[in-house]
């Protein structure tokens, strides 16, 4: 989808942008090149909803190329040389034809303080 207002929140990770009302819930929004480290992103140009459980995180994103099944075979972990990335975010790494993926760990990409506080109503946008 076409990325939404976003409201800051205090407190949060530099890769979480804030809160965006979607389908009229507050939703956290994690913008992808920050999560992987990246010092220098450009502003996303879609939002893609990902299913964490019952909760839901817009993760914001340059662009979608395309949906692609990733087997359990096409999937490895990641290696120790992989240094600055957020090696707790991401699950493992798999490879779409000449490209690298990462596969992220949704259940962490939010943290659990963020989530206490939407859960309580305490960080509405």
């Amino acid at each position: 989808m076409r990325p939404l207002p976003v409201e800051p929140l205090s407190g949060a990770p530099s890769f979480v942008l804030g809160l965006s009302v979607i389908r009229g819930a507050g939703v956290p929004v994690v913008h992808a090149s920050l999560l992987l480290d990246r010092s220098e992103a450009p502003p996303p140009m879609r939002f893609v909803m990902l299913a964490v459980g019952e909760r839901r995180v817009a993760l914001a994103v340059d662009s979608v190329i395309g949906i692609h099944p990733l087997g359990a075979t096409g999937a490895e972990e990641p290696p120790p040389l992989l240094g600055e990335a957020n090696l707790e975010v991401i699950s493992a790494i798999g490879r779409l034809d000449r490209e690298l993926l990462f596969v992220l760990n949704a259940a962490r990409v939010v943290p659990e303080f963020m989530w206490r506080d939407l859960d309580a109503g305490g960080s509405q946008p």
